[in-house]
């Protein structure tokens, strides 16, 4: 099992406003005051940052315009949801570490941000002189017990796996897509959101058969702590 610890100190707070992408501002629960924090996730988000959800900030870990990060927010249930971007790419370089990803349990990580003539992937990874492209996606929208991504348009989501389509081509290279999802909740599938971005939905396609290997797990979150979880189907 990968675990990613995520030390506090956390501070809870309640969900005011989003003026733009990259700042929320939150009400302090202890004491009431009304502080400006960055977010580090552009995604909409609509479904998550509602008026007087409960969210959990802490302290920003290098200087910056604002003094606070906002890390999680949760949902109406109590689910908690993890809204740093950079997690996902954490979590599974500790899982890749660990071979705890069963389908990729053979391979060696070699390095993250890897590049392929102009492309540039999350992680190399190393098979008896055969290498893989991986690209993580983090997931953090579902409805009902579905899990989709994504919640709005991102051509570059769609240019990734389409790059991965031509890796995938290539004689003595692999390609992956991992889809973590970034929430406890428990999920049936994840599936690509025609509705929102069929661009999208249309690569994630184009690259499966183009022989893209397309995975899907699932995390338990903490406040302190990440783990990583079992596979879930991507359709």
């Amino acid at each position: 099992m990968a675990h990613l610890e995520t030390p506090g100190p956390w501070h809870p707070a309640t969900f005011v406003v989003r003026p733009n992408r990259f700042v929320v501002h939150a009400r302090l629960d202890d004491s009431g005051e009304e502080v400006r924090t960055h977010l580090p996730d552009p995604g909409r988000l609509k479904e998550l940052m509602i008026p007087g959800r409960r969210v959990w900030l802490k302290p920003a870990e290098t200087p910056r315009k604002t003094a606070w990060s906002c890390i999680y927010v949760e949902t109406e249930d109590g689910d908690l949801v993890c809204c740093d971007t950079r997690r996902p790419n954490q979590v599974i370089a500790q899982g890749l570490r660990a071979r705890a990803v069963d389908e990729l349990a053979d391979w060696e990580l070699v390095r993250a941000e890897a590049t392929w003539g102009t492309s540039r992937f999350d992680f190399l990874l190393e098979q008896n002189g055969e290498h893989l492209y991986l690209e993580v996606k983090g997931v953090s929208w579902v409805v009902g017990q579905r899990a989709r991504f994504p919640d709005a348009v991102t051509a570059r989501g769609a240019r990734h796996l389409r790059e991965l389509a031509q890796v995938a081509k290539t004689p003595g290279l692999r390609a992956a897509a991992l889809f973590l999802l970034q929430r406890s909740a428990p999920v049936d599938w994840i599936e690509a959101a025609r509705d929102r971005d069929p661009d999208f939905a249309d690569a994630l396609e184009e690259a499966r058969e183009a022989g893209v290997l397309i995975l899907g797990r699932r995390s338990r979150l903490t406040l302190n702590r990440t783990s990583l979880g079992d596979a879930v189907d991507v359709r």
